[in-house]
């Protein structure tokens, strides 16, 4: 099997980082996705350089990959879950989004990671769709600059209930950019089974040229909600077997276990996780 697994660290939130990253690598994880947030690799506090330059020494010290998550849901704003965000009707207040996002890829560039993931976010009342697309792609025109200087992907992520929330959106967006290189795709296989048209495994096929990062986890079709492996109605092997040959792509990317609700059980959902994994992977058959 090719596939290259990690574990998110949004459900690893009751973990220092540094035993998170060692549980990864002790139980056989090939990469990390690394949500910057206040808990772990915080992106607002003080003395970033260092402190990132240290998560990079500890990720060569245990052979871990990266991929950096920007998913944190209270980073920017204490009160309000994931805002601002880059739809948000104030400049102001999109601009700190698209800031956070900037930092996000120069950090990744420092820890060697693959890609810098983000999504679009919800869509303001009172807001129409074109003026919602208009907000987003001139608030990520600078992240996009930036991920271009640095050579790290941008993954943005389809996620049910965003303006952003399926892969036609994405290719919307794609058209709306005029289809820039650092532009790619975060494919959650659990969203594809919640939402989209094609069963999870034909979306890994006809997405595979834009994949810069994969979330799995399980879900049940018209529930958003991020399951354990085996809890929801993912046919898994066919899936796994698609990923497999993402390789022949050219991707080196991570496929990282997304449970953020679940952090309360974290290390032994990492362990069972990775089990399942392996389990039903196309070299176990």
């Amino acid at each position: 099997m090719t596939i290259r697994l990690g574990y998110g660290t949004n459900g690893l939130t009751d973990l220092r980082l540094d035993d998170a990253l060692g549980l990864l690598a002790d139980l056989g994880y090939d990469g990390v996705g690394l949500t910057l947030d206040h808990m772990h690799l915080d992106p607002l506090a003080p003395d970033l350089a260092a402190r990132t330059a240290h998560v990079a020494a500890r990720l060569h010290e245990l052979g871990l990959g990266v991929t950096v998550e920007t998913g944190a849901r209270y980073v920017l704003d204490p009160r309000r879950k994931h805002g601002p965000s880059l739809l948000d009707p104030d400049p102001e207040a999109r601009a700190a989004r698209t800031r956070l996002l900037v930092r996000a890829v120069g950090i990744a560039a420092d820890l060697g990671a693959h890609a810098v993931h983000c999504f679009s976010g919800v869509i303001p009342p009172d807001t129409t769709p074109d003026t919602a697309w208009q907000r987003l792609t001139g608030s990520l025109t600078p992240v996009l600059e930036a991920a271009d200087r640095s050579g790290i992907p941008l993954a943005i992520e389809p996620e049910p209930g965003h303006l952003l929330a399926t892969l036609a959106d994405f290719h919307h967006l794609r058209v709306l950019c005029a289809d820039p290189a650092p532009l790619g795709l975060t494919l959650d296989i659990g969203h594809c089974q919640c939402l989209e048209p094609a069963m999870p495994v034909d979306c890994v096929h006809e997405a595979a040229p834009w994949i810069r990062h994969v979330q799995i986890e399980d879900m049940r079709r018209g529930v958003h909600e991020h399951l354990p492996f085996g809890e929801g109605e993912i046919d898994f092997p066919p899936v796994l077997e698609a990923l497999d040959t993402l390789s022949d792509t050219g991707y080196r990317g991570l496929t990282v276990v997304e449970l953020p609700r679940h952090s309360h059980a974290g290390p032994e959902l990492a362990r069972t996780s990775i089990e399942f994994l392996r389990k039903h992977g196309p070299s176990s058959h």
